[in-house]
């Protein structure tokens, strides 16, 4: 047998470039997320983003790099006791490069000097990005680049002057700081505290958490949505003379993501009115729950201790973050496609139906066995996780829930355990957080060999009781 045939991969050379010849396409994305994982917490590690006299442990630096390149938010210190402003400045470029993914951050520098984009490369866009087809993914890459880049803008100004005339950050310079700060963290869901007191300040300044709900749904309803709104908008106001209609994939995403916001925004402010929310004017009862209702499902940002919420609510909590958002978006979980076509694949066996059908179109089977597969394995991985953590960790059960969540989720909110974890307690949220981000299904194919081909005939079949 040849060395080839026993080596993980070879390299072949074509021109100047190498091509992989051995590694599918999700294994390379794959292999690009974890070196991007140790890039990040070698520059997270060196001293020149740190406040002076500051040392953390590389363990627990290695569970900051991959909290931040997976935009989770979950750390095992106090990031504003341990970064200086520099820190916080290569953290919001990390958050970037996380929450809009590798492949497009690379690619729109790639657009940027106007160098040509292979074919390889766009395949692997393609799988990045979660994307059906080859054909447009430099354009969304551009176009999504471009009108998230305007939005942090424009709302980190708004921001800045925002904190400098409400007096909650007296200069200039440290109000636009926070500003932009606040801005990228929203929009990229990244959840990390830098002040200590995340947006506890602001829970009555309804203006601001607002503009917050509004950032946080822009970066996980799905970039393709975001860029099929941009031209429904230009094609409403005579802009755009092409005939438009949204995809089946954006009204199903835009669908269930308004459901869940206001199915959460309801079941917080029936648990919380006569409790948390008690002292508490209707008008912030409804703004703080569905402030929640939206940071839950990927954002990470609290306004309140969690620990003065009751059980049924951190429950409820858990449950958003292990939906999470939108596929090709920001956040992690299990994304709302894929219990979208779960709840309609049930409804569908429930009134007799043989196919799962939703605004006039038919979802595919292979799309329904793939919704499937990813939230049986995805309970099945938690659940072991909670499980193990319940072995190694003295934490209540309630915190354990919320932590493994809220790492699959790459959401960030926490009871305040994630310090106290032992080290392989660690190791696990740290696996649950790489892999909210890749996402379940792409994991179990890096593990996979490439597709196979039928055997050209099917074997009888027998029926099975079940039930």
């Amino acid at each position: 047998m040849s060395k080839k045939k026993w080596s993980l991969f070879y390299l072949r050379r074509s021109g100047n470039k190498f091509v992989n010849t051995h590694l599918s396409t999700i294994q390379i994305i794959f292999s690009y997320y974890v070196l991007m994982t140790l890039v990040s917490f070698v520059l997270l590690s060196l001293p020149f983003f740190h406040r002076d006299n500051v040392t953390v442990s590389m363990f627990d630096m290695l569970f900051m790099a991959i909290s931040t390149v997976s935009v989770t938010g979950l750390s095992t210190f106090n990031i504003n006791e341990v970064f200086n402003e520099r820190g916080v400045i290569l953290l919001e470029i990390l958050f970037q490069i996380g929450g809009l993914g590798i492949m497009m951050f690379s690619t729109f520098f790639f657009i940027l000097s106007r160098k040509r984009i292979s074919l390889k490369r766009r395949q692997l866009i393609m799988t990045d990005m979660n994307q059906p087809r080859l054909s447009g993914s430099v354009k969304l890459i551009k176009n999504t680049v471009y009108t998230l880049l305007i939005i942090q803008f424009i709302f980190g100004i708004i921001f800045s002057l925002r904190f400098y005339f409400s007096g909650h950050h007296p200069t200039i310079g440290e109000a636009t700081f926070q500003g932009f700060y606040q801005s990228i963290s929203a929009v990229t869901n990244s959840g990390f505290d830098v002040t200590g007191s995340s947006a506890t300040p602001y829970a009555t300044d309804y203006l601001f958490i607002s503009i917050l709900i509004i950032l946080i749904m822009i970066g996980g309803i799905g970039f393709p949505v975001i860029m099929e709104i941009k031209e429904w908008l230009l094609y409403r106001r005579g802009k755009n003379d092409l005939p438009f209609r949204f995809s089946l994939f954006s009204k199903l995403a835009i669908s269930i993501y308004l459901i869940l916001f206001v199915f959460g925004t309801l079941s917080i402010y029936l648990l919380e009115r006569n409790h948390l929310f008690s002292s508490m004017p209707e008008s912030q009862k409804w703004m703080t729950s569905m402030f929640y209702s939206t940071t839950t499902r990927n954002a990470g940002l609290q306004m309140h201790d969690l620990s003065s919420f009751q059980t049924p609510t951190l429950l409820l909590f858990s449950m958003l973050m292990f939906i999470g958002c939108s596929p090709s978006s920001v956040g992690g979980g299990v994304r709302t496609t894929t219990i979208a076509i779960l709840g309609l694949y049930m409804l569908s066996f429930v009134k007799g139906e043989e196919n799962v059908t939703i605004f006039s179109r038919r979802i595919q089977d292979r799309d329904i066995k793939k919704a499937v597969v990813v939230f049986n394995l995805s309970i099945a991985m938690c659940f072991l996780a909670v499980l193990l953590l319940s072995i190694t960790e003295d934490q209540p059960m309630i915190a354990i829930i919320l932590e493994v969540a809220s790492a699959f989720g790459t959401t960030g909110l926490s009871l305040g355990i994630t310090d106290d974890l032992t080290a392989i307690g660690k190791v696990i949220i740290a696996i649950l957080m790489f892999i909210g981000r890749i996402g379940m299904l792409y994991t179990l194919m890096v593990f996979v060999p490439k597709e196979r081909q039928d055997h050209g005939y099917l074997f009888p079949s027998e029926k099975i009781i079940i039930g």
